[in-house]
């Protein structure tokens, strides 16, 4: 079965069964601008993420810390939806899909529409204070301000609303996140590694709860060979593009 045939199946499938949720990761923003982590141009490859994305230090160098997060978010905040994001807030609309249970910190599903979005790893358009955790929009005057932007209130070190490593994540979301993929008949990778747990559980959980596994990857991941169901190899957009003319 060639790549279109598989995508108007998995159509068909999502029209029959609806109850999809999508878990998506870095990949999906690629097409929007923000470079992954992972890869020989990822953020990880300029930045060891124990030394610049761990908690401690933050807390024991935020100047150092935020020499990456400068950079990350020079991007990031000037990021919009692609089309794979669209087709995702698309299928809300359309009742096909239930939630997004996403990775990405960057805010674009909620900006291309999604009403229920699960953030397991924070959302970084806003700026929380490690001393009195009041929050602030992150706007982009902030990236200008040396070493590092401080709390209106107390003048402690802002971070952003984020999980860095060191940190769990948060409850509510992860619990959430599980219950979603407990009673959903589809569970829609998009974009992932599969390499960052405990985030990366989630999905082995739906297909443990029954549910067919739809993943849109660029190459093979440990799911590709374990989970997955139906595996449409390409670029996020695209696919998703295509999956939206069977669907609409």
């Amino acid at each position: 079965m060639d790549l279109d045939q598989l995508i108007k199946k998995v159509a068909e499938e999502i029209k029959e069964k609806k109850e999809v949720v999508a878990f998506t990761g870095a990949g999906i923003s690629v097409e929007s601008g923000i470079p992954a982590f992972r890869g020989s141009q990822g953020l990880w490859e300029k930045y060891d993420p124990e030394q610049y994305a761990h908690i401690l230090t933050f807390l024991n160098e935020p100047a150092k810390v935020w020499k990456m997060l400068k950079e990350m978010f020079s991007i990031a905040l000037k990021a919009k939806p692609n089309i794979a994001h669209i087709v995702l807030a698309e299928m809300e609309k359309k009742h096909y899909l239930k939630a997004v249970i996403t990775q990405n910190v960057d805010g674009l599903h909620q900006e291309a529409g999604n009403q229920k979005v699960i953030e397991l790893h924070g959302n970084g358009r806003f700026l929380v204070c490690i001393s009195c955790y009041s929050k602030f929009l992150f706007v982009e005057e902030y990236l200008n301000i040396e070493p590092y932007p401080v709390c209106e209130i107390c003048k402690g070190p802002l971070k952003p609303d984020v999980v860095f490593f060191g940190e769990s994540l948060p409850e509510k979301a992860l619990s959430s996140a599980y219950e979603l993929a407990e009673s959903c008949k589809i569970f829609l990778i998009i974009g992932t590694s599969g390499l960052v747990y405990p985030a990366a559980q989630i999905p082995y959980y739906a297909k443990s709860k029954g549910a067919t596994v739809v993943e849109i990857n660029l190459g093979g991941t440990p799911y590709t060979y374990k989970i997955t169901d139906y595996f449409l190899k390409g670029k996020a957009g695209e696919i998703l593009a295509k999956l939206s003319d069977y669907l609409f």
